[in-house]
């Protein structure tokens, strides 16, 4: 059978002060379509995956706001991590919980919080995807076709075509996030595709590909391997979770292995990681603009993001390419070209004042 295994236990601090611990990014409706982030991504796989077969990692704080956005998903499939480890052990632990219910099960590995317009497409990938990692044994990893030098996200080198599989190469190269000039050559090279995490192999080839690459978190699963699939699936996770090293699923996989393939896409898709992504999804006015509140007197600003959450009244005058986001108790103002300075002031005010802020 088929899984999605979507990944929604982030903080989402770079879209503070909007997102905050107890209700990150994910748990929110940016566009006013009454569907929060995680909502919509399992819209996006309906069709493709049954309720019950659709598994949500999250931080355990986080259960019942799940329960609340999507009580049709059962509730036993909401996998809650007892520590926050990045990617790698949450994926592990999914692949693991997958095989103990279905060996031969495979699985698509999703961000909570993407935006993706052309969803016809991504179901095509995604079907096209199941059926070449159930024959084939590989991994495989949906790349973006780049629309210009983004510093943002990461970039795979492709490689030669598979055989006898359209539009799937194999994988020369990972990059993370590159310089400007070298985000240039990558895409006028023509050799490049963005990375959107978006993953999909067998539980099986996952599973070996730790075993191969990361054997630490390997023995570490290994060491209850009996215990996933029972009742004493969650006193093992509890055990063994916070003893896992933290690390991305590219960094203790997919660099590492050799049978990663990609597939190239064009899907409307944005990474919704920051104020920015938010800003170039949104509708502008004359002056390049972006309201997302209607309570906003702009005089003489562009390209600039109005946002806020109580309905309070924004007056801004001179303001050219700015974010401004007022939520609750805090106000930020900050140069669009210098959101990637949010996560570090994010840490400051928890240094400095606390929970309170967050």
């Amino acid at each position: 059978m088929r899984y999605c295994v979507i990944m929604c236990g982030g903080v989402g601090s770079r879209f503070w002060p909007f997102s905050r611990d107890s209700r990150p990014k994910q748990f929110l409706d940016f566009f006013g379509t009454g569907r929060t982030l995680i909502q919509m991504t399992v819209d996006r796989v309906r069709g493709i995956i049954e309720p019950e077969n659709i598994l949500l990692v999250t931080n355990a704080a986080y259960v019942g706001l799940l329960r609340e956005q999507l009580p049709d998903i059962p509730a036993e499939n909401i996998l809650a991590e007892p520590a926050r480890r990045n990617t790698a052990p949450c994926i592990l632990w999914a692949a693991r919980h997958i095989a103990s219910r279905d060996p031969e099960g495979s699985m698509v590995v999703l961000p909570s919080d993407h935006l993706i317009l052309r969803e016809e497409e991504f179901r095509a990938a995604l079907r096209e995807g199941f059926s070449f990692v159930e024959q084939t044994g590989s991994l495989l990893t949906l790349g973006i076709t780049p629309t210009g030098p983004n510093t943002g996200y990461g970039y795979i080198q492709l490689g030669d075509p598979a055989e006898n599989w359209q539009g799937i190469r194999k994988v020369r190269l990972f990059t993370e996030k590159p310089d400007l000039e070298m985000a240039r050559e990558f895409v006028e090279s023509g050799e490049f595709v963005w990375n959107a995490g978006i993953f999909l192999w067998s539980a099986r080839s996952i599973m070996e590909a730790f075993r191969l690459h990361a054997d630490d978190l390997w023995s570490l699963f290994e060491s209850r391997a009996a215990d996933f699939g029972t009742a004493l699936e969650s006193e093992a996770i509890a055990e063994i979770f916070p003893e896992a090293r933290s690390i991305s699923i590219d960094y203790a996989v997919m660099e590492k292995a050799d049978n990663v393939f990609v597939k190239e896409v064009e899907i409307g898709w944005s990474d919704l990681g920051t104020w920015n992504s938010l800003y170039d999804n949104s509708s502008r006015d004359s002056s390049g603009n972006a309201m997302q509140t209607e309570r906003v007197i702009a005089e003489d600003c562009s390209g600039t993001l109005f946002a806020s959450g109580g309905g309070r009244l924004i007056v801004a005058c001179g303001l050219k390419d700015y974010i401004v986001a007022d939520n609750g108790n805090a106000l930020l103002i900050c140069p669009r070209e210098r959101e990637q300075e949010i996560r570090s002031v994010v840490d400051d005010i928890r240094e400095r004042f606390g929970a309170e802020f967050l």
